[in-house]
């Protein structure tokens, strides 16, 4: 058989590179005809839970400085910074040499009075009582000697003027006796003398007028203090609150009684239940900021004042709920936004309504079913034909990370 020609191998080669170059040209034609990929989310149900999250420090509801009311030398300090202390518990003394003398002095008068002064005026007042009774006696029988005729007149006038005397001197002696008796006027004038030692005596010891913990002490033994000088600073036992200035656009869902997770910054590892107690009834202008006070029911040992502490306030909850990211939403007004849906290969608008809005995820009232796909961002339009990347729903330590300082978020 003879061989065959170059003549008639060619035209196959040529064939067979045009057909390749044809399907390369098609291939090339059919990837750039492919939709767009675009990130979406299948829609599904979760439990949302909305959160304010704001940065504070813990206070307790009041500070009392305690002062002295005289000026004298500190003798004896009792207490220290971080003691806790009872109301009336005594925290240091000053010298008191010049009010104790005129405290014992005041004692002992009062002592004289009732030892010396009342048995001497009893005594008194028994004897011008016999001897009133004696001039009686020689009254009646000087009458009847003179009735008798015989008696003078001048010796009846002399047994009548004994009995007056007798009486005056009993009268003078029980005026004597009730101003030394219990509870007559000497007695009142030296029990007030007493009180008025006593008193100025006990300004010589320093005491905790409530009770609390020492916060701050500004005195040693050997200072010299003056009446209003701040001796020591007690933090008043009662409630300990958690102060926390929340940014005013994160206010609207705030509502007393509402509970609040807390971590101070010094235990990053433990955590303690609060309550929201109080609402300023305005915002600071100059931080545009509310003041929001939680109450720790059961505060920790380790809690301290001034501590920083943050505090995740759950605002509203809602459990086995339709979600959709907030990066899929547009056109936002109230509870109402559009989404993409891919339906078909394409992207359709579709109206939905809003319920519980958080920071990364947003609870979806009506329009949309589990299952069904949205796409994220704004680089498509209605209409187009897309390929859908899906992506996972946001996770609650995702939001949480993002939330930063007082913005609600939302939680698994």
């Amino acid at each position: 058989m003879p061989a065959p020609s170059k003549t008639s191998r060619f035209p196959w080669q040529r064939l067979l590179w045009v057909l390749l170059a044809l399907a390369i040209a098609a291939a090339v034609l059919w990837w750039r005809s492919r939709p767009p990929v675009v990130p979406g989310y299948k829609i599904e149900t979760r439990n949302l839970v909305q959160n304010v999250v704001a940065t504070g420090y813990v206070i307790t509801p009041s500070r009392v400085q305690v002062a002295s009311e005289i000026t004298g030398t500190v003798v004896k300090r009792l207490v220290d910074r971080g003691a806790h202390v009872k109301a009336g518990q005594v925290l240091l003394e000053l010298r008191a040499d010049q009010t104790s003398a005129q405290l014992d002095q005041a004692r002992a008068a009062l002592r004289q009075l009732v030892e010396q002064s009342r048995p001497q005026a009893a005594a008194a007042l028994a004897q011008a009582k016999v001897q009133v009774e004696q001039a009686e006696r020689d009254l009646k029988r000087a009458q009847g000697v003179f009735d008798a005729g015989g008696g003078s007149a001048q010796q009846l006038e002399q047994a009548q003027t004994a009995l007056r005397n007798a009486r005056q001197q009993r009268d003078s002696a029980q005026a004597a006796y009730n101003a030394v008796a219990p509870g007559g006027a000497q007695q009142r004038v030296l029990e007030a003398a007493l009180n008025a030692a006593s008193a100025v005596n006990a300004r010589n010891v320093v005491r905790a007028g409530v009770s609390g913990v020492v916060l701050a002490r500004n005195v040693e033994v050997g200072d010299t203090v003056t009446p209003g000088q701040t001796l020591f600073t007690l933090a008043m036992d009662g409630a300990t609150e958690i102060l926390l200035p929340v940014n005013e656009q994160s206010i609207g869902n705030l509502q007393i009684g509402q509970q609040a997770q807390c971590v101070a910054d010094a235990y990053p590892d433990r955590s303690f239940a609060a309550q929201v107690s109080f609402l300023a009834p305005q915002v600071d202008r100059t931080t545009g900021t509310l003041e929001v006070r939680l109450r720790v029911p059961q505060p920790p040992p380790w809690l301290k004042q001034d501590m920083t502490v943050s505090a995740d306030i759950v605002t509203a909850q809602r459990r086995n709920t339709l979600v959709v990211p907030n990066d899929a939403l547009r056109s936002v007004n109230g509870d109402q936004a559009t989404v993409l849906v891919l339906r078909g290969g394409r992207a359709q608008a579709q109206q939905v309504k809003l319920g519980l809005q958080g920071l990364t995820l947003t609870q979806v009232v009506s329009g949309l079913s589990s299952g069904e796909s949205v796409l994220a961002g704004n680089s498509v339009a209605p209409g187009e034909r897309v390929r859908l990347q899906t992506l996972p729903l946001p996770s609650a330590a995702a939001s949480s990370a993002a939330s930063g300082n007082d913005l609600p978020m939302p939680g698994r």
